[in-house]
């Protein structure tokens, strides 16, 4: 197995590089830089979406080096979407290979009470993973399958074997 190098660059003085918290976890957790300066404030509220809130760009104060053939996947923290709504939009979110601008987590509340990010906190997880390179083809057809054009739901039940 080939395990890639992955290089951090520290934008801010209190960023906190992502880490494994386990020896075989599959992500780094990411934590948010906040606010930039002044590390008294009460933090970021993050209002729940139905109740007027918004989506949230938090950053995270560092940028990183992802070898070419991997991706890096910006995932939700489990704990923070069941317990509190906490989630990300676009989950999973790509960091491309050639991205070299500082990390960001986008957050939305899906949950019914607002939530507090303070500096530190970790908000997410970034995997690590490869990527398959395609080669484009355009065809006047397509091979025959079983499911053909069947959309969303259409496997569920019919018992192809």
């Amino acid at each position: 197995m080939q395990i890639p190098d992955v290089y951090f660059k520290r934008l801010d003085p209190n960023a906190q590089l992502p880490v494994y918290q386990t020896q075989t976890a599959a992500g780094l957790d990411l934590a948010v830089c906040l606010p930039r300066g002044d590390f008294t404030a009460p933090g970021v509220i993050i209002e729940p979406i139905h109740k007027g809130g918004s989506i949230l760009k938090l950053p995270c104060g560092f940028a990183c080096a992802i070898p070419v053939g991997f991706e890096g996947q910006v995932r939700p923290r489990s704990g923070l979407a069941t317990k509190h709504g906490i989630t990300i939009p676009n989950a999973p979110g790509t960091v491309d290979s050639d991205y070299r601008g500082e990390m960001f987590v986008a957050l939305i509340n899906l949950g019914n009470e607002p939530f507090t990010i303070r500096h530190g906190d970790r908000v997410a997880q970034l995997v690590i993973a490869p990527v398959a390179y395609i080669r484009t083809h355009e065809v006047d057809d397509l091979d025959v399958t079983a499911r053909g054009a069947g959309g969303f739901g259409s496997t569920g039940g019919h018992g192809f074997r």
